[in-house]
């Protein structure tokens, strides 16, 4: 069961807005598998087998190490020092996530079925849910503590938690707009933009702006220009706020067209932090949820 911390309902929470692991909470992740290696949680994936039967006595490191290191090519395990030996090396905080990933895949909570008294060892079997829900509790509780903007789902997927200005309205809107390709931009944008992986957040905006462009033809017209004013007639809009959602609509097009966003020309601008694609996305999903709502598709 989770713990609320006293300073937690003294001062609040922090805001989970952090995006890179940094060293003290590398060290602590560490800390949590070393545990769980010690007290045989692992064994549920990486057994070691009792010489007098085929039951499970602890937990093979060295598989554990070899196969993290394969499917994680950027983690050492054990993990590495620095120089003077004072702290642990930081590994790339994608690579922390996919070990973390790695280890909620292999763990169980080790059940204690019997005791082999010439070894000195306990026996175990393994409830593989139980140990995966205490370690989520425990992974989550060090993002919460840190203002990490990550979360353990209960399928083993790390997401993002989105900024609080989007969280709500990209949580709860449908997708219904009567067009089937629009739907499905719209889905893997909101997928997409949820990633721990700055790669495909960028590729969110992509999605979201190839949304865009199809959001404007789904009305009848004989060119895109007619077919936009169908769209905005369809608002109902009082003229001034017309003009208003007019000339959003132009600024959005010109972003997608300027920015390396739909286009990976030279002369294209980089998008180059996480903050910038918050932002443009905030901006062109407001859009889009905006006239989706008025015109009666959804959103």
């Amino acid at each position: 069961m989770s713990q609320t911390y006293f300073s937690d309902l003294e001062r609040g929470t922090q805001p989970r807005i952090k995006e890179e692991i940094c060293q003290k909470v590398w060290e602590g992740i560490v800390a949590l598998i070393t545990t769980r290696l010690s007290n045989c949680s692992f064994g549920f994936r990486f057994p070691l087998q009792c010489n007098d039967g085929a039951v499970v006595c602890g937990c093979d490191e060295l598989s554990f190490s070899r196969l993290l290191q394969t499917e994680v090519p950027e983690i050492t395990w054990p993990p590495e020092r620095t120089e003077d030996f004072s702290s642990l090396k930081l590994p790339l905080t994608l690579a922390i996530i996919d070990t973390i990933q790695f280890c909620f895949r292999s763990i169980g909570k080790p059940l204690e079925i019997g005791y082999h008294d010439y070894p000195r060892h306990h026996h175990f079997r393994f409830n593989q849910q139980e140990g995966q829900d205490l370690f989520r509790i425990d992974i989550n509780m060090i993002f919460a503590r840190n203002g990490l903007a990550y979360e353990l789902q209960a399928d083993g997927n790390i997401k993002r938690l989105l900024p609080e200005v989007l969280r709500d309205s990209l949580n709860e809107v449908l997708f219904h707009t009567g067009d089937s390709e629009l739907d499905g931009l719209l889905e893997s944008a909101r997928r997409k933009f949820s990633s721990p992986d700055m790669e495909i957040r960028r590729d969110s905006l992509e999605k979201l702006w190839d949304a865009w462009e199809r959001l404007k033809t789904v009305e009848p017209g004989k060119d895109k220009k007619s077919q936009i004013k169908a769209l905005l007639d369809k608002c109902l809009l009082e003229p001034n706020m017309r003009n208003t959602i007019e000339a959003e609509a132009l600024e959005l097009t010109g972003i997608g067209n300027n920015y390396r966003i739909r286009h990976s020309e030279t002369n294209r601008i980089p998008i180059s932090s996480s903050e910038q694609v918050d932002y443009l996305f905030h901006r062109m999903f407001s859009m889009i949820r905006f006239l989706l709502k008025t015109t009666g598709k959804g959103g």
